[in-house]
């Protein structure tokens, strides 16, 4: 297999699924299955990224992501720099734009970003000449998520088009609903959310995904049952009455996934909260991917760099 990268995905930057075809989206995850074989060899080294500079630059914690971001720009060949924010410029009053283009004088090929603010990974694209990648921007898209719980479903189930998957909780402010909620969509799976009202984006249903306030309801026949994690950070107020009341009615336990298809598979975001989003058993049980997530977490990162720096100039 050659390490050059190949180009297959028109884009310059990956800002989110949202405006993506069916066919960038198949092309990311053929490439990643290609990168899941790399992963699982001994030798887990590519050259595709050789000599290229890979900045990670977190607003917010992620231990996860940035970790998966970081193993994927090394197993291509990347210097990858992970920018301390905590105790970087930012935090003495400098703007995002400033910090852009301080960044782009350092002459880095890739940026992965996230940050708190919709919106901001999109702004920061326009000022520097690199590639950018979101890595999660507000409550607005987190694409290599949607991604790689693609390619998990995709590697179980043979395809995604013609299955029924429930994304389950709090879809208001969720990056990782909506990101998911385009993809499943494109690739043509029928797409169900499911959450108390509280936690249901006003008008959602009118852009054609079918609704449930119960689980029952909503898990019914279901072939991928999807939960979200209850970001109790980005709420300014009640949504809910008690984490013992959602769990009650909205964690997922054996008795609730019963309604879901025999074969039914289970996933999650990470980082779980045991007891309240889904009960320890479900997560660990026979039908849950939430470890597979992770390993293909890494897989779709390196394909996303990877296609991306098929564009970069000086090649």
């Amino acid at each position: 297999m050659s390490d050059a990268p190949r180009s297959i995905f028109p884009h310059r930057h990956l800002l989110g699924i949202e405006g993506l075809s069916p066919l960038d989206i198949q092309a990311l995850l053929d490439l990643a299955d290609e990168q899941v074989e790399v992963s699982r060899q001994i030798e887990k080294s590519k050259s595709s990224l050789r000599g290229r500079t890979q900045i990670n630059l977190f607003f917010e914690a992620s231990t996860r992501t940035q970790s998966s971001f970081e193993i994927a720009g090394k197993r291509l060949g990347a210097d990858v720099m992970n920018m301390q924010v905590a105790s970087s410029s930012v935090k003495k009053g400098e703007t995002l734009i400033d910090t852009a283009v301080t960044l782009n004088a350092m002459r880095p090929d890739i940026i992965v970003v996230r940050h708190h603010a919709a919106g901001a990974v999109h702004l920061l694209a326009q000022k520097v000449d690199c590639s950018v990648v979101n890595a999660g921007d507000g409550a607005h898209e987190h694409p290599t998520q949607a991604l790689l719980d693609a390619l998990t479903i995709r590697r179980n189930k043979g395809r995604i088009a013609g299955l029924t998957v429930a994304i389950c909780g709090d879809i208001l402010h969720s990056r990782v609903a909506r990101s998911n909620m385009i993809l499943l969509a494109a690739m043509g799976a029928r797409v169900r959310l499911v959450a108390p009202s509280t936690l249901l984006p006003p008008g959602i249903a009118r852009l054609g995904f079918e609704t449930f306030t119960s689980m029952e309801q909503g898990l019914k026949d279901a072939d991928i049952v999807m939960m979200l994690r209850l970001q109790r950070e980005r709420m300014n107020g009640s949504f809910v009455p008690s984490v013992k009341e959602y769990f009650r009615f909205y964690g997922l336990d054996q008795e609730k996934l019963a309604f879901a298809k025999p074969d039914a598979l289970v996933m999650h975001p990470g980082p779980m909260n045991r007891g309240v989003e889904i009960s320890s058993d479900v997560a660990d049980g026979a039908q849950s991917l939430i470890r597979e997530q992770v390993e293909m977490g890494v897989a779709v990162r390196m394909a996303v760099l990877e296609a991306l720096a098929s564009h970069l100039p000086n090649r």
